[in-house]
């Protein structure tokens, strides 16, 4: 009895109880309300219809994935025993661990977390023994899982790399550290504040999942924070142009003279434009016009049912090559450097690969900012690209006539499910804390939806078939080869990028006709790329030709400190630093249609 009384009074063992138990009760009621809600924001628009009941044809596409992996061990007698002896061997030594414990001796865990782990980084998932075993279970069994995908000797690769993302999924989502009773921190919280944190978090649940019509939306941002033309996207510009696909906008010069050749650039439309001008200390559109470039950026549409029918040929034709004969009647330069980024930037290969095909020499130089143009070493999002899942896509788009965004963003979120997913929900919905304000997650929130006729071309073009890479792309009747392309390219990986993987990057620099110079950045996707000068943040790499192999490259590549940027701009001097008097918004022959950065790139998915 006085060791139950003396454990009571251990402080490691109070902050585990409920510290006013009317309190905690009131809130329990709370919190099922809440749930409540939740449910019914969930189920309401699956009854009218608004939203499908279940989602078979993923679930159906992640069982056929999963059986291949067990059919591989179930099916010989000596294998099912190898698969049994590893997950016993793990749990033995776990049991073994935990009684030497118990017993107040020292033991070296059966598990641990990977150094960058960190949802367990509070001091009980070591300390206190319940939630250590815990912890080591979850290691045992998910790596147990892991190991059985990368052990499966008779799948195909691509089989294999699903297998391996659908298990990383699952064991983010039953990570101990997303529930309440099996973290020390969530618990020690709720306990503290008497359920107070899950009642705001059931609150927001129900709020986020109504704001997603039935499907959970999670806030990864405070959005009240943030609007795009107001505290975004501030550069002083107009838009000069539009059509049924983009907007084109023209910036105001800043400098009294600037380099003869405009500067075009294609975003991706998978985005929106204006992560390169979310606000003056990190836009890249400034930091271009400030150094001399007569800057013009494709505002893409955000497509509904009237898009449809718009595929590649559309966008290049109606997007860039329309911009470029606006672009020579605004500056009366025939001669313009382009720059695209992402799936702009495969968009623009294509371009200059038909542009090379037909004799249109407009464009005199090209930078592609983390851009594929040969798949085969195409990173996590080939996990959804195979001819089931895309038949079972274009069914999704063929109701509307378009992808929905927030299709697309859950993809791209589930690639790195640790870092936007997981943390949010557990601060969101088991804390109960507003997210910070961060304009690049508000941007990464404000999704864009995808045509159906471009999405599928783009789906079975590239990432299934390859066929820019094979020179068997065809756009508008014209068969396409990249090594027609002769302009110098200046091709821009990051060393962290997780959907254009440097490798890629770099492979598809050898299918080009003229000098490619192969620069990688320090970061990602994003932040490899939006990385301002004054920053002084990351670092960049430059070496040789890229030709060979990757490794080779990175190996004998020299080091530079700080943002990439200054090194490109003089790259595009080094092409033709021919300068002229500022050119005026409109160039005299496009009035203003409004203000930039215009209204399409406001339109919300």
């Amino acid at each position: 009895m006085n060791d139950a009384v003396d454990k009571a009074k251990d402080p490691s063992l109070l902050q585990y109880i409920v510290n006013n138990p009317d309190q905690f009760a009131q809130n329990l009621a709370a919190i099922v309300e809440n749930l409540g809600k939740a449910a019914a924001a969930y189920v309401e628009p699956r009854e009218t219809g608004k939203t499908r009941a279940l989602p078979s044809d993923e679930l159906s596409e992640i069982v056929k994935t999963l059986a291949l992996v067990a059919d591989f061990w179930l099916r010989d007698p000596a294998r099912t025993v190898e698969a049994q002896t590893r997950l016993m061997t793990g749990m033995i030594g776990l049991w073994g661990q935990s009684l030497t414990r118990m017993m107040g001796g020292a033991a070296e865990p059966a598990a641990t977390p990977d150094p960058g782990d960190r949802r367990f980084k509070d001091p009980d998932w070591q300390q206190n023994q319940f939630f250590d075993f815990i912890k080591q279970i979850y290691l045992i069994v998910t790596r147990w899982g892991q190991g059985l995908v990368n052990d499966a000797g008779d799948i195909d690769d691509h089989t294999r790399h699903k297998a391996s993302f659908y298990v990383n999924q699952i064991a983010a989502a039953l990570a101990p550290s997303n529930f309440v009773f099996t973290n020390p921190e969530l618990l020690r919280e709720t306990m503290t504040r008497n359920g107070e944190n899950l009642v705001r978090g059931m609150k927001m649940l129900a709020e986020d999942i109504r704001a997603g019509d039935g499907d959970l939306r999670i806030r990864q941002s405070d959005t009240s924070k943030f609007e795009v033309g107001v505290n975004l996207a501030l550069s002083p510009g107009k838009v000069i142009y539009q059509n049924d696909v983009c907007q084109l906008l023209q910036y105001e010069a800043s400098t009294k003279e600037v380099l003869k050749r405009p500067l075009l650039i294609v975003p991706p439309w998978i985005n929106k434009f204006y992560v390169l001008d979310l606000t003056p200390e990190k836009s890249f559109i400034k930091w271009a016009v400030d150094q001399g470039h007569t800057v013009f950026v494709i505002s893409w549409a955000n497509p509904d049912e009237r898009h449809a029918d718009k595929d590649f040929s559309h966008y290049m034709k109606e997007g860039i090559v329309e911009a470029l004969g606006v672009i020579e009647k605004v500056t009366g330069s025939d001669r313009v450097n382009a720059v695209g980024y992402c799936v702009g930037g495969t968009l623009l290969a294509v371009t200059l690969a038909w542009m090379a095909a037909v004799g249109d020499k407009r464009i005199a130089s090209a930078t592609l900012f983390t851009t594929q143009v040969d798949f085969q070493n195409a990173g996590d999002l080939k996990v959804f690209v195979d001819e089931p899942q895309i038949r079972i896509l274009e069914e999704r788009m063929g109701e509307h006539g378009y992808l929905e965004g927030k299709r697309m963003a859950a993809a791209f979120n589930s690639l790195r499910a640790n870092d936007l997913i997981w943390p949010y929900f557990i601060n969101n919905y088991m804390r109960g804390q507003d997210p910070l304000p961060f304009d690049l997650l508000f941007w990464n929130a404000d999704s864009t939806r995808m045509p159906a006729a471009n999405h599928s071309f783009y789906l079975r073009n590239c990432y299934l078939r390859n066929n820019l890479a094979r020179g068997k792309m065809v756009i508008d009747g014209v068969k396409l080869n990249l090594k027609k392309v002769k302009i110098p390219i200046y091709n821009l990986a990051t060393r962290e990028d997780h959907i254009a993987p440097p490798k890629s990057v770099f492979v598809g620099s050898g299918l080009f006709g003229g000098k490619v110079d192969y620069v990688l950045s320090g970061s990602g996707h994003i932040a490899g790329v939006i990385n301002h000068p004054s920053r002084n943040k990351y670092q960049f790499w430059i070496g040789g030709p890229p030709v060979g192999e990757y490794e080779d490259w990175l190996k004998d590549a020299r080091e530079m400190p700080g943002s990439w940027w200054p090194h490109w701009h003089q790259w595009l001097v080094e092409q033709d630093a021919t300068l002229v008097k500022a050119r005026k918004v409109g160039g005299g022959k496009f009035n203003a249609i409004e203000e930039a950065p215009g209204s399409f790139v406001k339109v919300r998915a």
